[in-house]
């Protein structure tokens, strides 16, 4: 089965009054998993007896900080390749480069900053946000079937994605050796899709069936467990990712940065259930 991406990334290109004006599909897929998962953790939200418009707030407030971080941390871990460029080069993303876990770390930001100001738990919303980010990661993956990127190294498994020579890295740029229509390379892509909406649904059946013993941040442990879970393995699949060493690929000589976040979001997630069931926490919730 053969996957083929479409040949041109834009929804839109044309010209308005002889100006350029362009959209992308990748940008249009991004914003649709941004709306339909605030849209979901508003409902989320209501049936809780909670103000909805709260986590708009928190959804405006986190795309400016998650773009923020997410630039931030492709072009920390990049910085060979920025060294050197305007300011304008380095903070623009359409210059190439933003990483998911950055975008992570600025929507935490949003959540905390939040949450002190209007004086609200965060534990509360994070449990009611974070589990619906999974559905819009899910959608905005799609975003690199359409820029053909974020693809994985060639498959054997019968199945997989066509990729174009210009969208290639090194050695697969070699269309003698890895023809375009038998080389078929991982679609990491929906591989993560799919975890990401199979991990949503495990979390909303776990919200169900232990209602009566989940405590505040349950559920956002348990997205920092089950998209930590995914990316680590998806991960090791990928051609292109941020190495340690500042040089993108498949990370011969060095770690993979996403890897290395992935193993500490589980982390995080694993000890923030267990400092949830500690004695004293037990005693305040009886």
């Amino acid at each position: 089965m053969q996957l083929y991406p479409p040949d041109d990334p834009y929804l839109i290109s044309t010209q308005i009054f002889g100006n350029p004006f362009a959209i992308r599909w990748y940008g249009v897929l991004i914003m649709s998993g941004v709306l339909i998962a605030g849209t979901v953790a508003a409902s989320r939200a209501r049936r809780r007896g909670l103000d909805p418009e709260h986590v708009w707030n928190i959804v405006m407030l986190g795309l400016l900080l998650g773009i923020a971080g997410a630039r931030a941390y492709y072009v920390a871990f990049e910085w060979p390749r920025f060294a050197g460029q305007s300011w304008w080069y380095i903070i623009n993303p359409a210059t190439g480069g933003l990483a998911i876990h950055g975008a992570l770390i600025g929507a935490f930001g949003a959540v905390a900053l939040y949450s002190a100001r209007h004086r609200l738990d965060p534990r509360v919303w994070l449990d009611i946000m974070l589990p619906t980010v999974l559905i819009g990661q899910a959608i905005g993956r799609w975003g690199n079937f359409f820029n053909q990127e974020a693809y994985g190294r060639p498959s054997d498994l019968g199945f997989g994605l066509v990729i174009d020579a210009e969208h290639r890295v090194d050695p697969f740029r070699d269309m003698a050796a890895y023809p375009r229509d038998t080389t078929l390379f991982h679609p990491t892509f929906l591989y993560e899709s799919l975890w990401n909406l199979a991990g949503f649904g495990l979390i909303i059946a776990l919200e169900r069936r232990f209602a009566d013993r989940l405590r505040p941040g349950d559920a956002a442990c348990a997205y920092a467990i089950v998209y930590g879970t995914g990316r680590l393995w998806i991960e090791g699949l990928r051609t292109d990712s941020l190495c340690t060493d500042g040089i993108g690929g498949e990370c011969a000589a060095a770690l993979r940065v996403a890897q290395i976040a992935s193993v500490l979001l589980v982390l995080i997630g694993i000890a923030g259930l267990g400092w949830n069931r500690r004695p004293t926490a037990a005693a305040a919730q009886a």
